[in-house]
């Protein structure tokens, strides 16, 4: 498998969708961590050093209206949702549509720019 992504990482003329399961993950130390659930535990820890973009589709609760459908693109984020955006266009949640997230990612238009967020200070 990781033979397969290696080559895939050099396939720049093509885009490839991974579509997988999350499964939550908790360590002794009782720790949850998600991790997409795919076959051999290498794999696993690898495949983000190897794509451009994870983006997780969860339920997001906002704590002022009820969960909404949407994808999480960026981390850090408050569920731990595996998340990374490599081409700097995605803001940290996105609207659920596939299409429209392509589009957004392989369309022409600028990255968005780069600021730096402080740290939450404990309360």
């Amino acid at each position: 498998m990781l033979g397969l992504l290696g080559q895939l990482q050099h396939t720049r003329a093509k885009t490839v969708v991974f579509v997988a399961v999350l499964e939550k993950n908790v360590d002794d130390f009782n720790v949850a961590t998600w991790q997409p659930q795919i076959e051999g535990g290498k794999t696993g820890r690898e495949l983000p050093a190897i794509v451009d973009e994870i983006i997780t589709m969860a339920w997001v609760d906002f704590g002022d209206r009820k969960p909404v459908r949407a994808f999480v693109c960026t981390n850090p984020n408050k569920w731990a949702y595996p998340a990374k955006d490599r081409s700097g266009r995605l803001e940290q949640f996105e609207p659920p549509n596939l299409g429209a997230l392509i589009e957004k990612l392989t369309g022409p238009g600028q990255r968005k720019p780069f600021t730096i967020v402080p740290p939450e200070q404990p309360a």
